[in-house]
């Protein structure tokens, strides 16, 4: 089956670079110059995963990145030249899944892309897996279901990126269990964990922040310290 992977990039160099690698690994690829014309073909089509430069002549990566997310849940790795963490922090809390800094190197970029395919892939196929399996937790007003892929806070929908919403639902499938940063990162990104990554705490602080947890006591996810989070 293909593999249809975005690219908007208005440096051609760069956007012809990408698709050679992609194209020898055998991805069929879509590319674009500008936020315009990709939006045209994004609203025709789903693809497996987008490549989103940051800035774009006309709509910036970040608007591209939101519209995305308005449908489709396929991973977004987004590019840029800058290296401010708000940059990072604002394409993460928009729903993108990865961010690489230009310049780079083109096989970094093919690994990130398989990786994120491969979570992509295994999330759909445990979300298809089985019908006995359980489909919703309710945890004292957090509502979060599987099958609808949406979650709500005593009523109000969450708006979750893909990797927030897998985060909290592995949490609730061990809930009353400590889940360690070491198992969370393996388990959603599928990657060999490391003990400078800092990728986990980034995303669960996120998650708070939309659950609105108070910074001292927070009611949902629980920090033990030097072992990982739970939900209680």
């Amino acid at each position: 089956m293909d593999v249809n992977i975005l690219i908007v990039e208005d440096e051609k160099d760069i956007a012809d670079l990408l698709e050679v690698y992609l194209k020898n690994d055998g991805y069929v690829v879509y590319k674009f110059h500008s936020g315009t014309e990709a939006l045209k073909k994004i609203e025709q089509m789903e693809f497996d995963l987008a490549i989103l430069d940051v800035m774009l002549p006309d709509i910036d990566g970040f608007k591209l990145c939101s519209k995305i997310r308005e449908q489709f849940f396929y991973p977004i790795i987004m590019l840029t030249a800058k290296v401010e963490d708000t940059d990072k922090i604002t394409g993460l809390t928009i729903g993108a899944d990865d961010y690489i800094t230009k310049p780079f190197n083109p096989l970094e970029v093919m690994a990130r892309v398989k990786t994120q395919l491969r979570r992509y892939k295994r999330y759909n196929e445990k979300s298809q897996a089985s019908v006995k399996e359980r489909a919703e937790y309710d945890i004292r007003g957090l509502v979060i279901n599987k099958e609808t892929h949406t979650c709500t806070l005593y009523g109000e929908e969450l708006t979750l990126t893909p990797m927030e919403f897998s985060i909290l639902w592995h949490l609730c499938e061990y809930q009353g269990k400590v889940v360690s940063s070491e198992q969370l990162f393996e388990e959603i990104w599928g990657e060999k964990f490391l003990d400078n990554n800092n990728t986990v705490m980034a995303h669960i602080a996120r998650l708070r922040e939309k659950l609105k947890e108070p910074v001292r006591k927070p009611r949902f996810i629980k920090t033990v310290w030097g072992v990982g989070y739970k939900i209680e």
